[in-house]
């Protein structure tokens, strides 16, 4: 098979799997016009229509839903063996694309990367914050983080951090205006900040449990967000109570800055987990990253 053909199966792979011109071009440095040039010929070289365009989507036909379903996986092998010869380099290299949750990114995911990029120049980390449950395969993510109890079970599941525990809080001003609330149920006769995730659609509902009790619970107030800096913010200019993760608030909550109630509401549960393909064959700059952020708590 001629070189150009094989470049141009690389191209048609790239824009059949991000179903975007956009998002190919990026992701191969190149321009759309190039893009849209190369598949242009390719599918007249094979006398079929491998895309079908519209002003909003792109997506493969009969037949380029089968070229992608037969070609990719074995793209796929080539690069992954291409990666497994760093095992003969004098240190591992590679590419690694992971998606986190902004928490889990900031608290256990960098402080790992941190010494792993400094310890081995030739890895790069291509590190998303995405809040919303990503299917990393479909997305070509080598790895994703999420809450224990989040991960598919046909994952390879790797604990790299301890439990966590939330904390609902409020500014002494705050509570200088209103009682303190004793129970769940007292929530939703206060003002509080609101989170919006993208798996929901909705605004979260406020998780409590109590022994063998849970509960949700609705809230209101004037701020919604989805960034935990925003809401901690919010809560410390007395705006109204937060619903946060304990170790965002535990310098405010020493200082007296913040207040923290419905304590025995809050226990704690798993922590994150690094998951990925339990088909994936690690490469070694992969099991360097997995190593290095393994929970040994």
């Amino acid at each position: 098979m001629p070189r150009q053909n094989l470049s141009d199966l690389l191209t048609f792979i790239a824009v059949a799997r991000e179903r975007s011109f956009t998002r190919a071009a990026a992701r191969l440095g190149v321009s759309q016009s190039a893009l849209s040039h190369t598949i242009r010929g390719l599918e007249a070289r094979l006398g079929l229509r491998l895309l079908t365009r519209t002003t909003r989507s792109v997506a493969p036909t009969e037949a380029g839903e089968r070229l992608l379903r037969t070609v990719g996986p074995r793209f796929d092998e080539i690069a992954a063996e291409l990666a497994a010869l760093s095992e003969l380099r004098d240190k591992p290299a590679g590419n690694i694309r992971i998606t986190a949750g902004e928490h889990a990114a900031e608290t256990v995911l960098w402080p790992a990367l941190a010494r792993l990029l400094a310890d081995y120049p030739d890895i790069r980390v291509e590190l998303s914050i995405d809040n919303g449950l990503t299917d990393i395969v479909a997305e070509r993510y080598d790895a994703g983080v999420r809450l224990g109890e989040q991960v598919a079970k046909d994952m390879v599941a790797v604990r790299i951090g301890p439990d966590l525990r939330m904390a609902v809080v409020g500014a002494p001003s705050y509570f200088a205006k209103r009682l303190r609330p004793k129970t769940p149920q007292d929530l939703t006769a206060h003002d509080c900040v609101n989170l919006r995730l993208p798996t929901l659609g909705g605004l979260y509902a406020w998780e409590f449990e109590k022994g063998r009790r849970e509960l949700k619970v609705r809230v209101e107030g004037q701020l919604v967000c989805n960034n935990i800096a925003l809401r901690l913010h919010a809560a410390l200019a007395g705006f109204g109570l937060a619903y946060l993760p304990e170790d965002q608030v535990t310098g405010p909550l020493a200082d007296g800055r913040l207040i923290r109630v419905l304590a025995d509401w809050c226990p704690p549960f798993p922590g994150y987990h690094l998951y990925y393909a339990s088909r994936r064959q690690p490469t070694p700059a992969f099991a360097l990253l997995v190593d290095a952020l393994r929970y040994r708590g």
